[in-house]
């Protein structure tokens, strides 16, 4: 049985990973566009490097660990083996520590930095900015936080839609609906593969009428239940 899973902020805020978009669409305060776009990070890329920094400060907190939904997506990927995949559109590395490694995490990695001059992607843990050497080749100036934002292609697209028209299952977890083109993968899977797909959120989302079957509550009950169900 081939699976895909996609994972959005929802399966991450029991972990107490904050989602940073208000109601108002500001995050922390701030524009999406000022701190989530290229042109964001050229106009104002001390702003932009300050609240990335926070972030991973944020994520580095020991009180920020993965919970029971993330352990049991890592349980369902251990039984099935490469017929598994989990795509993540989240940046925080709660997967990863939960054990996934058949992992794509479509938007980036808040852990990791990206150089322009060498094109590396290493790890990073501490603060950064544009004064900040790059490990690999030296260079200051080219550093950027590893995310996708608004006006970028998402990462490993044609790994994605491969696994998408083979699969068997399809879930979507915590995922709101809002982003394309992830909000699109259920047609996909549905539309070329035939799969089977399952809604699984605190509330239904902009593109529910899509799935076959949705499941509602808190990501730490319904996902180890939907995962015991699969198995």
């Amino acid at each position: 049985m081939r699976v895909v899973v996609l994972t959005g902020a929802g399966i991450s805020a029991e972990s107490g990973i904050r989602t940073f978009r208000g109601s108002d669409g500001l995050w922390e305060g701030h524009h999406i566009e000022d701190v989530a776009s290229p042109d964001g990070f050229r106009r104002d890329p001390d702003t932009v490097y300050r609240f990335y920094n926070d972030r991973r400060r944020q994520l580095l907190q020991p009180e920020i660990q993965p919970n029971a939904a993330h352990l049991a997506l890592a349980r369902l990927e251990e039984k099935l083996g490469d017929d598994f995949l989990l795509v993540t559109q989240n940046i925080d590395d709660l997967h990863k520590r939960a054990g996934s490694l058949r992992l794509l995490p479509m938007h980036g990695e808040l852990r990791r930095a990206r150089c322009s001059a060498c094109l590396g992607l290493p790890d990073w843990d501490g603060d950064f900015d544009e004064k900040t050497k790059c490990p690999a080749c030296g260079k200051s100036g080219h550093l950027r936080p590893h995310v996708v934002w608004f006006g970028e292609m998402p990462l490993y697209m044609e790994d994605i839609y491969t696994a998408l028209a083979q699969c068997e299952v399809f879930a979507a977890i915590g995922t709101s609906g809002n982003v394309y083109p992830a909000a699109g993968f259920v047609d996909v899977a549905r539309r070329q593969a035939g799969a089977r797909s399952f809604e699984l959120n605190l509330e239904k989302s902009l593109v529910h009428n899509a799935f076959e079957e949705g499941r509602y509550g808190k990501a730490t009950e319904i996902v180890p239940k939907w995962v015991d169900d699969i198995l």
